[in-house]
């Protein structure tokens, strides 16, 4: 399916992340000629670090010594960020430098040096509120955070870029990502992690609010499959913007009682109540569909943490 990636030189922005690293790790199984650009503001995580991949340690606000990294290659995978909507309520202008101003520096490096396409990690948080499930990308944003908001107008900057300097995009919108390689540690960790990691050190699981929020939780394997053929497809290259989500959403509760153990209640806090992806446009551009459950994902991940 992805022998056309085979010997092509390709970027991954945040390549020694989470999503990043499942990434890298299937680009280089399909023998790609893999560079990672990443400024390791998340550390340095062995299980994240593969010897056949060539590292870059810079920042992607540094324009200047991107375009050579660029050079040559076919497609930028950018998923450089700094996440999660809490932290951006807590650190509006910090997330702003990172995931506006250096999107921009990523497509101004494309731009310089030639690079074909640009897939970039676009969010779900863009969608805030809405009165319509599940959500489909002709719905207007309503990002509720300075996150989804950011998340959002690197979109726009994608679109852009097709139009003003032809350089081919596209974005996929992530629904909730989980998987191996997740980071279970922090006070911003994704809640299946988090609930791993209070579960393995014999707590109780903390859920804010009643619990019955509900999340499209996706697996990194599908997401990666979605990023690689959205590099391929012949469907898009004009700024499209696609649901990358598994079309099914589960309940916080649900998740800690697929996990096991005693669960805690804490004080809510500002989010959208429930997320559901519609997905049929993304099997209609990339051919893409998930193939993980929720059930099968979080077996996996038990098994991982010893839970």
């Amino acid at each position: 399916m992805f022998e056309k990636l085979k010997g092509k030189k390709v970027v991954v922005t945040g390549g020694a992340g989470f999503i990043g690293s499942n990434l890298v790790e299937a680009l280089l199984a399909e023998g790609a000629d893999v560079h990672v650009v990443d400024n390791f503001a998340g550390g340095k995580k062995p299980e994240r670090l593969l010897d056949d991949a060539i590292y870059h340690e810079v920042d992607i606000r540094e324009g200047d010594m991107l375009t050579p990294i660029f050079s040559g290659a076919d497609t930028v995978f950018h998923l450089a960020a700094l996440p999660r909507v809490q932290y951006s309520i807590q650190y509006p202008i910090e997330t702003n430098d990172v995931n506006v101003n250096g999107t921009l520096r990523i497509v101004l490096a494309a731009k310089d040096a030639g690079v074909r396409r640009i897939v970039y990690s676009a969010s779900s948080s863009a969608y805030g509120d809405q009165k319509t499930m599940p959500l489909h990308e002709e719905l207007m944003p309503n990002p509720k955070s300075p996150y989804g908001m950011q998340k959002y107008v690197g979109e726009i900057k994608m679109k852009v870029a097709s139009e003003v300097w032809g350089i081919e995009t596209v974005s996929l919108r992530y629904f909730n990502v989980y998987g191996p390689k997740l980071d279970p540690e922090g006070s911003y960790a994704l809640v299946i992690g988090k609930f791993l990691d209070q579960r393995k050190k014999g707590g109780a699981m903390t859920i804010t609010g009643t619990g019955e929020q509900t999340r499209d939780f996706t697996h990194v394997r599908d997401v990666v499959r979605a990023n690689m053929l959205a590099a391929l497809s012949e469907k898009v290259g004009k700024g499209e913007v696609i649901n990358i989500g598994a079309g099914n959403n589960a309940s916080i509760k649900k998740i800690a009682e697929l996990i096991g153990g005693p669960i805690e209640y804490v004080e809510a806090r500002l989010e959208p109540k429930d997320t559901l992806a519609d997905n049929k446009k993304a099997r209609e551009l990339l051919g893409w569909e998930p193939q993980v459950s929720l059930d099968d994902g979080i077996f996996e991940l038990k098994q991982i943490f010893g839970v």
